[in-house]
């Protein structure tokens, strides 16, 4: 589980320093981003300065002792540490930048995000259910939980923590029961990010979202942890945030092919025929977008599934949408499945 975070120091340099310094310090960043960004006396930010940025100052006749703060990008486009991050980061990713500095009130670097691993910056946050016992795959469940269950040689569950981590999403929850000692020893490291929420009994896909304290954002992303997916969490974020939708749940095309001529009838009356229709429906794919209102509304203790909530939201007239997924949706719910998701990790490490 890597960070998006770059080490400030290797990437700062003074804004009198001079342009050979510079090219020292950026071959010295040679194989990772190379950009330095230039600050000034007080250390706060003043621009951004690329190998490209020297060749062009030397071309221009620059000697090697002139002070790069007369030569860098200004201004660079940079972030607040207050202001929403989201489309902040989605417009440095359309401009190509891949190395965007977060900046205090004073002007001062606090943290340098790096754009090759961080995907967006989605205000959510997140909580995965682990606590299932995971039945139709025993044998291989009896000693080990399923999200900890390895596809490609790591777990199940690390693909979709990795995941949220380049989406920008830091305050995850993952619910325990069935051997929970083994998911809390997994993410005891600190470091990883993830709290663990211990359910006392089995309380459903929703019921356990009422133990989890410590959410911040308005809107919060639920799933299951035994999916493999390639969901577009900041197109599905996209829509439900402008929908206005208390609940977006991803949506898996499935589609029912019937072998036989089905009839239309009134009755006993046969008014036709359909040879082998076809039929194309929108499954639940387990991946749920909320308002963090919809929470406060979990009776805490009583078992809850996602079916019921949705259909208590809808009867209460709010609003609920779906986002189809375009792309792999794997559920890891039988030997099969587990068979499948491991040919094709092992198909996807064949051709790195």
């Amino acid at each position: 589980m890597s960070s998006a975070s770059t080490d400030i120091q290797r990437h700062t340099i003074a804004s009198d320093a001079t342009l050979r310094e510079a090219f020292s310090r950026l071959n010295a960043l040679s194989g990772e981003n190379m950009t330095l960004f230039v600050v000034g006396p007080g250390g706060e930010l003043e621009g951004s300065l690329t190998d490209g940025d020297l060749r062009r100052a030397v071309i221009a006749s620059a000697d090697l002792g002139h002070p790069v703060g007369q030569i860098c990008h200004k201004p660079c486009l940079s972030l607040r540490d207050d202001e929403e991050r989201y489309a902040r980061v989605r417009e440095a990713r359309k401009r190509g930048v891949e190395l965007l500095p977060v900046v205090d009130a004073a002007g001062h670097i606090v943290e340098l995000l790096d754009l090759r691993k961080l995907r967006t910056s989605l205000p959510l946050d997140a909580v995965l259910m682990a606590g299932g016992k995971g039945e139709r795959l025993r044998p291989l469940t009896l000693d080990c939980p399923k999200p900890l269950l390895k596809v490609g040689g790591k777990p199940i569950i690390d693909y979709n923590i990795d995941e949220l981590h380049s989406n920008g999403i830091r305050n995850i929850h993952v619910t325990v029961n069935y051997l929970k000692e083994q998911l809390q020893a997994h993410f005891a490291d600190p470091e990883c990010g993830v709290t663990c929420v211990e359910e006392p009994r089995r309380l459903g896909t929703m019921g356990s979202l009422a133990l989890v304290d410590g959410l911040q954002a308005d809107n919060l992303i639920v799933m299951n942890s035994d999916l493999l997916t390639t969901l577009d969490f900041e197109e599905m974020f996209i829509q439900h945030a402008s929908s206005g939708a208390m609940l977006t749940v991803a949506a898996i095309p499935y589609t029912v092919s019937v072998p036989f001529a089905i009839m239309r009838h009134e009755g006993h009356r046969v008014t036709g025929l359909t040879e082998k229709p076809t039929y194309n429906y929108f499954a639940n794919a387990g991946v749920y977008m909320m308002r963090r209102e919809v929470v406060s509304m979990i009776p805490r203790g009583e078992y809850l599934d996602a079916p019921d909530l949705i259909e208590q939201l809808i009867a209460r007239g709010d609003k609920v949408e779906y986002y189809p997924i375009d792309g792999i949706w794997v559920d890891i719910g039988s030997p099969d499945d587990y068979r499948y998701a491991n040919e094709l990790m092992g198909s996807a490490l064949r051709r790195k």
